[in-house]
């Protein structure tokens, strides 16, 4: 088939390679245009730019759609479908309806759950079991269109948004080939998504970093996970400079669930001692830290400007001992 292919990000290239490797003719990409990146701000192709680039095909980086230029330029293509994976841009009535099978999107969520930018990361900070990919076909609403094919995969109790991302990338090529495949065929059929259970997958914002100790361990937990390892969750502590440092935390568990119980390896002088131990409290020199309900065990951390480190590592070069407020 004659392909458009319209995506982005790392998560997109896959997809694009797997199309090429099935023998479409993906006769044009369009992706993000070049941003400076780095310590020197040199301007960094997408990944999906560097793969087009790789096999050799035109790419197109308009900074708007809604042009009769662009919608012109794209129909020029005469395409049979275009595929989009997290383009990043609306796509307007003119460039939905220009090719022959219109456009479909490959989407991170199993639809209509977790509709919108960051369906990966809201997925596990919901504390969800599972998640998935669904190929659809476009329309104005906000991934509101009728799907044709999902797979689903389960979210182990301590997944993160980076390890997620990675398995939904690969099984989401995958199945936009065969979405393909059944299109040629002329098998490819869509249902109306359910109007029950649609959530929406608002953007991570820095508000949606910072801990709040206050809250029970597996909340806090899902935070964690669920921001690694970007953008990071994140508290502010004296490490030992006299005033505030932001930490990320980029991997922990569950250290204790149950109020009121100090996890193993606590001090005596704050086991069982809310007073002593409340939300945000340092427990223990292995950086278990008080939530709400139970507690945390901090495995990777990273002070702002510093390579990620093991917990060991991080409280090693941080002056804090058992009882420290964070």
């Amino acid at each position: 088939m004659r392909v458009i292919f319209m995506g982005t990000p790392d998560f997109s290239a896959p997809t694009l390679a797997e199309l090429v490797g099935h023998g479409h003719e993906v006769v044009a990409v369009y992706t993000r245009a070049p941003r400076p990146a780095g310590r020197g701000m040199n301007e960094r192709k997408s990944p999906v730019h560097d793969m087009a680039d790789r096999f050799g095909i035109p790419v197109l980086t308009p900074t708007t759609l809604r042009t009769a230029g662009a919608a012109e330029a794209f129909r020029a293509f005469d395409a049979d479908v275009a595929v989009v994976v997290a383009y990043g841009m609306i796509l307007p009535p003119d460039i939905l309806e220009a090719p022959r099978f219109g456009c479909i999107n490959l989407h991170a969520s199993l639809l209509p759950r977790w509709r919108g930018a960051a369906p990966i990361q809201r997925a596990i900070m919901a504390g969800d079991a599972e998640s998935g990919v669904c190929v659809m076909q476009m329309e104005e609403g906000l991934d509101t269109g009728p799907v044709a094919m999902c797979e689903r995969l389960a979210i182990g109790p301590e997944m993160t948004a980076g390890e997620l991302h990675d398995a939904l990338s690969a099984l989401g090529a995958d199945l936009a080939a065969r979405a393909l495949a059944a299109l040629e065929r002329g098998s490819l059929g869509f249902t109306p998504q359910p109007e029950a259970g649609v959530t929406y997958a608002h953007k991570i914002s820095n508000a949606d970093g910072r801990i709040d100790w206050s809250q029970d361990a597996r909340t806090v937990h899902d935070q964690i996970r669920g921001l690694s390892p970007f953008p990071g969750a994140f508290f502010e502590a004296d490490l030992g400079k006299g005033k505030p440092e932001r930490v990320k935390v980029l991997q922990a568990t569950i250290a204790h669930e149950l109020p009121g119980v100090a996890p193993h390896g606590a001090p005596d002088t704050l086991a069982g001692n809310d007073s002593l131990a409340g939300p945000g409290t340092l427990l223990a020199p292995d950086m278990t830290i008080a939530c709400g309900k139970g507690a945390i065990r901090v495995l990777r951390a990273q002070r702002a400007g510093k390579s990620a480190v093991t917990a060991g590592e991080f409280m090693r070069g941080a002056r804090l001992a058992p009882g420290a407020q964070l």
